[in-house]
């Protein structure tokens, strides 16, 4: 039996992610182990202004979120934020930081961190893009690097 929900339950999710995570282990041969991340802005109140949230996993750090308000953007923040998080990724000993964006978003700002361009999902949403980005460590580029294409949508 196939049933849809718009809601699953949290004991649903985590039902699938747990085999899913049991199946990477046992192809991998390595335990997936999560650590969190953030690299947050805060003013003097100690309230949270922006920032990046993610987790490593695999070897990498995943970037889930960034965000800065509008008059903080263009005073090099959000370089800072990355820098903090490439700081971090290495201490940790990962292999690079990889993170996902839409066309109206950064690409541009990630790619002047030295990010490459691994593919492109155009219409999503529709009219716009897409982007996943990885920055590798070493010397080598990204595993399945795409050859980068101008024009964001």
């Amino acid at each position: 039996m196939i049933q849809l929900s718009d809601d699953p339950t949290p004991e649903e999710r985590q039902a699938v992610l747990d085999a899913i995570v049991a199946f990477n282990d046992a192809a991998t041969g390595a335990k997936a182990e999560t650590q969190a991340f953030s690299a947050l802005v805060k003013d003097e109140e100690g309230r949270t202004l922006g920032g990046a949230i993610g987790y490593s996993r695999h070897g990498w750090l995943y970037i889930e979120l960034l965000h800065l308000p509008e008059a903080m953007r263009g005073q090099g923040t959000g370089t800072r934020i990355m820098e903090a998080a490439e700081a971090e990724a290495r201490r940790r000993g990962l292999l690079g930081i990889h993170l996902d964006t839409f066309s109206f978003q950064a690409p541009g700002f990630y790619e002047r961190l030295g990010f490459a361009r691994m593919g492109t999902l155009r219409d999503h949403p529709p009219g716009h893009a897409i982007h996943w980005y990885a920055k590798r460590f070493d010397a080598g580029p990204p595993s399945g690097e795409a050859k980068h294409h101008s024009g964001d949508a």
